[in-house]
């Protein structure tokens, strides 16, 4: 089995990768894993286990459809986490965005139908949906998305559904909530508040700080999609929730509390242009069709981020200083 990663170097996409390497997902023990990330920012090859004998490290950009075409012959599948994701940054300017989600997206869409791999699963975000005031958001809702940012992942789930359904391309699309776990880059909520704290110094905490956000271990949505991989079904749409839900305030007063902290440290700035105010996603169909359930606690794995990034100052004092 040979495997291709987009943006493996990445937060979430790191993790997938050290799972599968690690013989974390039942079948895929002997996996061959290739990762292709363009190592922007938020690329970090110590997020990988270089080195290991069934790792292959490319680097590359998505959109470069010479490289993609030479490198994707023999793999069995694409899981496609490759994206921009920061929404403040999508407000200050959005072309990176639509270039990597949308065209990037585009780009392994058409190297994969060119070169014979017959499975792309899409990873998307719940914000394409937009914001909901009450209820959760099925899979059959419309896309209304709000920033750049989820306009640019709208996009790019539209491209995935029109490669399905006009080239007969297997494409299996995953939206999930506000991920948290080790190695995400600290613009991030959860690292910024931490690495910030640790410091001493304040945070920021948006408007109101009533905002919503549905919460999501980055192992259960690398569980969730591996889930899609070896079950879903082609051309289907799978929301994968977190099932904790908590105002922004609410996960400052934890954050605090585990850093030893108090509201003294909070600054409460202008809040975000176009700031969506609730997202939830229905995640009955995973749960139904994939047998689907979150293992981890946000209390106990909120602890184990916290401790991970006090531990490791090497890892993301770098960061600030890029």
């Amino acid at each position: 089995m040979r495997i291709l990663v987009t943006g493996g170097a990445g937060f979430i996409g790191s993790h997938y990768v050290r799972t599968m390497l690690g013989g974390g997902y039942p079948g895929y023990e002997d996996a061959e894993v290739t990762v292709v990330d363009k190592l922007t920012y938020a690329g970090n090859t110590e997020n990988l286990p270089m080195g290991h004998p069934r790792l292959t490290f490319v680097r590359g950009d998505v959109c470069d459809q010479e490289l993609l075409r030479r490198v994707l012959p023999g793999h069995d599948a694409v899981v496609h986490f490759a994206a921009e994701s920061h929404v403040d940054r999508s407000v200050d300017g959005g072309v990176a965005f639509v270039h990597s989600n949308v065209l990037g997206t585009q780009s392994v869409l058409d190297a994969c139908l060119h070169t014979g791999v017959p499975t792309v699963v899409h990873v998307s975000t719940d914000e394409v949906y937009g914001s909901i005031e009450t209820g959760s958001w099925t899979e059959e809702d419309p896309l209304l998305p709000n920033s750049p940012y989820s306009a640019s992942k709208a996009g790019s789930d539209l491209l995935a559904r029109a490669y399905h359904r006009t080239h007969g391309l297997d494409v299996r699309i995953t939206r999930c909530p506000n991920n948290y776990g080790t190695h995400q880059h600290v613009e991030k909520l959860v690292p910024l508040f931490v690495t910030n704290l640790l410091r001493g110094l304040p945070v920021p905490l948006y408007g109101d700080g009533n905002n919503v956000r549905e919460w999501l271990h980055v192992d259960d949505h690398c569980r969730a999609i591996q889930l899609v991989l070896t079950g879903g079904r082609s051309g289907e749409t799978y929301n994968i929730g977190g099932a904790t839900s908590l105002t922004n305030r609410q996960m400052t007063q934890r954050l605090l509390d585990l850093c030893g902290a108090d509201w003294s440290m909070v600054r409460f700035v202008e809040d975000r242009k176009g700031h969506d105010y609730r997202y939830s996603v229905d995640d009955s169909k995973i749960r139904a069709e994939l047998g689907y359930a979150p293992r981890w606690t946000l209390d106990e794995g909120l602890k184990r981020v916290v401790d991970w990034y006090r531990d490791n100052p090497g890892w993301w004092k770098p960061l600030l200083d890029g």
